[in-house]
């Protein structure tokens, strides 16, 4: 098995990368523009960047560029932990009647010896990071724009990425496949878990579309996760892409 915790922390921090490249002033209007914004990228970077690249492709959104600079810090494993960790908390400070928890506007990473400690993740680190991964390839394909065109100019990029022949495989295939949320789904064994499935299915997408907003909707109906609860992880991931 591949190392699906690397590959998460190199596939959120490119995010940044790419922004670097391709013109972070400039607003995306959905997919199209993401794989314009990735392919300048590339362009300027060489291929040797190939996997940077692929980020931008794929979470090129105003939020991704900016969560992706606390990424490369951090790893992304470990902030999506810490958005759902914050969100968690302001919620259920709202459902007791407290005031909301003074704390650093994004985590580092969820607490130890809790259900959002990166070590403690169900299923282990690496199978809840590949969890993690396909819930943002997901997200990311939610608007329909990534046709087979797109599609072989990105498998072209994964290809000169150093990566293994497994990883290869499982971006490719992850991206060739149809929308699928029992996919998502299926990867939730807590209600934690669920919130971080959440969380980094909207850190791949800037739900400014119709589709990617209704893709999102389902997503927490499917998770079970409290509307109220929804809102504290879009206001964590606000929190994030402000600081």
């Amino acid at each position: 098995m591949f190392d699906a915790k690397s590959l998460l922390d190199q596939f959120l921090g490119g995010a940044a990368g790419g922004a670097t490249g391709s013109g972070s002033g400039r607003r995306s209007g959905g997919s199209n523009d993401l794989l314009n914004q990735g392919k300048d990228f590339l362009s300027s970077q060489g291929g040797g960047l190939a996997l940077g690249g692929l980020a931008g492709l794929m979470l090129g959104t105003k939020t991704g560029r900016k969560i992706g600079k606390k990424a490369v810090t951090y790893g992304g494993f470990a902030l999506v932990a810490g958005l759902a960790y914050k969100a968690y908390q302001g919620y259920q400070a709202n459902q007791q009647g407290a005031p909301r928890p003074q704390m650093e506007p994004v985590p580092v990473e969820g607490p130890k010896e809790t259900p959002f400690d990166a070590a403690r993740a169900p299923g282990g680190e690496n199978a809840f990071a590949l969890t993690l991964l396909t819930a943002m390839i997901q997200a990311a394909k939610a608007d329909g724009h990534i046709d087979a065109e797109e599609q072989g100019r990105i498998f072209a990029k994964i290809d000169e990425a150093e990566l293994d022949s497994e990883a290869k495989a499982f971006l490719m295939d992850e991206l060739r496949a149809p929308l699928d949320l029992d996919k998502v789904v299926a990867g939730v064994t807590s209600p934690e878990s669920a919130a971080e499935i959440y969380a980094a299915s909207r850190l791949a997408i800037d739900p400014d579309h119709r589709a990617e907003q209704a893709y999102l909707n389902m997503l927490a109906a499917r998770l079970n996760l409290d509307p109220a609860l929804v809102e504290e992880i879009e206001l964590a991931v606000r929190e994030a892409e402000g600081a």
